[in-house]
This record gives structure tokens, C-alpha cells and sequence, in this order.
């Protein structure tokens, strides 16, 4: 079931997302703003093995240099500055901020975060859609927001706590591999 205003207070209150103010609650989603680090891809070019564990190619740049202009059709991965420890309860979806798209902003690719995974800021994987622009990128800068489901908890086998290979992450994660 879709989370409401008073559940993601509660959410927040209780640290399954964190830090939250107020003011970025909404009625049914709460507003999550960019990280620090972004992982960048070497120019130089290269093959990515999906099945590896570490993409190469992909460097870290720290917004707190100052904003990242994403080029034309640049790929790069980001993260939230929020952290998250959703319970076997819950489960959460990521939706860019709409202004962002209309700039040309893209965000499609994996959205979803499993009941049990925590300990992490979210990744995304953003790209800009736009052939003559960049787009500024800054740290602390609204990116998206969250909407939560509630569901029967899962058994303790099937959590992403058990199962999940990107719990504890505290920057933007490259692949870890298929599995």
C-alpha cells in the first residue's frame, strides 16, 4: 500500500530515511537531494564486463569542488545525500523531480530498492538528454523523491538484507557485477 504525509513522517522520524526535514515530506513522496561524489566515465573508452565486479573506466569527482556541468549525453552515476534502512516491511521507488526532467535531466534506469536493504545512499544513474546543453549539477541540489510501499515483511532469507550486495554504502556504487 502507498505511504502517506503521516507514515513518512513517521519514516523519517524513525530514521528509515535520513536526514529529513519537514518541509520535503510531501503527501505521498519525500524530496531527496544529490551527494556529494558522482562516478564519472574515462573518456579513453574501454570494455565494461558486465559479470565483473568493479566497472572500470570510471573515476570519482566531489561536488564539494564545486558543480559538475553533465555534457550532452554524458552518463554518471550520483547518489542521495540521504541514507536509508528500510525495514522487511517496506519497500521504496525513485522518481526523478519532474523540473528536472523537463530540462532534459534523465533518471530511468533502476529505481527500485528492496524491502531489507540499508545502510546506503540510493545511486543513480543519471545522463543528459540534451544535445547542445549542459546540465549544472550541484551538491545539496533537489534530484528526485521517494515513494514508499508497504507490504507483508518478507522472510529474513529473501531480505535485501541477507540477499543484497549494496547495503552500507555511503557513496554512488559502480557495478559489483551481475549475479
Amino acid at each position: 500500500m502507498l505511504m502517506t504525509y503521516n507514515e513518512l513522517v513517521d519514516l523519517a522520524d524513525n530514521g528509515v530515511i535520513s536526514p529529513v526535514s519537514l518541509d520535503r515530506i510531501n503527501a505521498a513522496s519525500i524530496d531527496v537531494t544529490l551527494g556529494q561524489y558522482i562516478w564519472r566515465e574515462d573518456p579513453r573508452g574501454g570494455v565494461v564486463d558486465l559479470m565483473h565486479k568493479q566497472v572500470p573506466g570510471m573515476y570519482r569527482y566531489d561536488l564539494q569542488d564545486g558543480p559538475f556541468d553533465l555534457s550532452p549525453g554524458e552518463f554518471i552515476l550520483a547518489s542521495t545525500a540521504e541514507t536509508f534502512n528500510l525495514p522487511d516491511d517496506i519497500s521504496a521507488e525513485f522518481r526523478l523531480k519532474s523540473s528536472g526532467a523537463r530540462a532534459g535531466l534523465d533518471q530511468s534506469l533502476a529505481v527500485w530498492c528492496d524491502p531489507g536493504w540499508h545502510g546506503s545512499v540510493l545511486t543513480l544513474e543519471l545522463r543528459n538528454l540534451l544535445y547542445s546543453h549542459n546540465l549544472r549539477l550541484t551538491i545539496g541540489m533537489p534530484i528526485g523523491q521517494m515513494v514508499f510501499w508497504r507490504g507483508e515483511p518478507v522472510p529474513v532469507e529473501a531480505s535485501y538484507a541477507s540477499r543484497g550486495q549494496y547495503n552500507d554504502d555511503n557513496v554512488a556504487q559502480p557495478s559489483k557485477g551481475l549475479r
